[in-house]
């Protein structure tokens, strides 16, 4: 589908399709004309926000993360196409649309244009969303992306959330993107976009048929392998590593303790969970918690089963075969399970749950700092304070 692995020299970046995981290679003189984009797509060469013509009038719109910052995790899931960006008011001081660049501002227009019927999808112009490699100032085309998703409702798909930095709040925008099923986008058409003229034959089926009938057709890439390896299941960088020892050193000393935390980490994974008891430690068995989560919506709804289990492990300290067959043995019928781990689980047992379709949801230590950091506990700190607020009471059993 993607083409990873393929590089694209800076020499030849002005005649260069975008394939899609491909490396887009910037200059190596140490300076600003380094950038790729100028000669790629010609914008300019700073900022997470590009474009070509006006504010009110868009021609073309690109995107750029590092996806590492902490405190606004751009994150894009390959397995659907679904792609979250942050706006750029990261800091307290400024109103929300008033940033230096019109990042803000620019999402709130072309979000509110795409929920104006094919008239106001057609001045959507194309979006290209490329994440930083690390490596000089080469890029890595993501995909070409339009507002929203088939499975958000429009209130949902760019939202103003608050944070607090340094004492003070402020607002920053979430927008959800769709990247399209389009591989690979031909030069021809880019050079089209470039001079304004983007509705023509050689424009992406999929980018076509967003903006004459709204249809999302993402670009969706399954796993080969279902389940994830130590490396992928571990913290991948200093600040979740920094905070995942918050979490294991919190409760250190008191283990059963994180079983509450647990429970709070998978509402925040699963927010429709209905009911979520913890039962008795002494007694449980294994089953730190049940509970219910709610499929669908009013009357309509139903509630679905499942066991959650907690290991607060050290990082070295894997959840083996033995731990996860009590919570598979204690899975009624129609019932899942949820595993919350400071650590990982270990290859076999990972294995053997995919293999063998058992219905559990693990939560490893990379999956805890995610959750955090999305929900505004961005470093060990913010982490620390969440741990004294919610959970520095010892549990008492009834």
């Amino acid at each position: 589908m993607g083409d990873a692995g393929r590089s694209i020299s800076f020499d030849a970046l002005g005649v260069a399709d975008l394939h899609v995981d491909a490396v887009y290679e910037g200059g190596r003189s140490g300076n600003a004309g380094d950038d790729p984009f100028p000669r790629l797509l010609r914008v300019s060469n700073q900022g997470g926000f590009r474009y070509r013509g006006s504010l009110a009038a868009l021609e073309m719109v690109v995107l750029t993360s590092s996806m590492s910052d902490a405190n606004w995790p751009d994150e894009l899931d390959r397995e659907t196409g679904a792609f979250t960006y942050y706006g750029d008011n990261k800091q307290p001081g400024r109103a929300l649309h008033a940033t230096p660049r019109n990042g803000n501002e620019l999402l709130r227009r072309i979000f509110a244009a795409a929920h104006e019927g094919e008239t106001g999808r057609r001045t959507v112009p194309p979006i290209f969303v490329f994440g930083n490699t690390g490596d000089w100032r080469d890029v890595m085309f993501l995909g070409l992306a339009v507002p929203g998703t088939s499975e958000q409702q429009v209130a949902e798909d760019l939202v103003a959330i608050w944070r607090t930095a340094n004492g003070m709040r402020f607002q920053n925008y979430r927008a959800r993107f769709t990247i399209l099923n389009a591989p690979l986008i031909e030069r021809t058409w880019i050079e089209e976009v470039i001079a304004g003229t983007p509705h023509t034959h050689r424009a992406p089926q999929a980018w076509t048929d967003w903006m004459e009938r709204g249809r999302y057709q993402p670009l969706k890439s399954t796993r080969a392998i279902e389940y994830r390896t130590k490396i992928e299941q571990l913290p991948s960088g200093a600040e979740d590593l920094a905070i995942i020892r918050e979490v294991h050193q919190f409760f250190g000393e008191r283990p059963h303790d994180f079983e509450k935390c647990a429970a709070a980490l998978a509402r925040l994974m699963l927010p429709d969970i209905a009911e979520l008891d913890l039962t008795r430690p002494s007694r449980d068995g294994g089953r730190d918690a049940i509970g219910k989560l709610r499929l669908g919506h009013g009357i309509a709804s139903i509630l679905v089963d499942f066991a959650l289990e907690a290991k607060c492990y050290a990082l070295d300290n894997s959840v083996g075969v033995r731990e996860m067959s009590r919570l598979i043995s204690r899975l009624r019928h129609r019932q899942f399970g949820i595993l919350v781990t400071t650590s990982y689980v270990d290859l076999q047992a990972y294995r053997e749950i995919k293999e063998d379709q058992h219905p559990i949801i693990v939560i490893s230590a990379r999956d805890i700092a995610g959750l955090l950091r999305r929900h505004g506990h961005a470093d060990a700190t913010a982490v620390r304070a969440w741990l004294d607020r919610e959970f520095s009471a010892p549990t008492v059993a009834p």
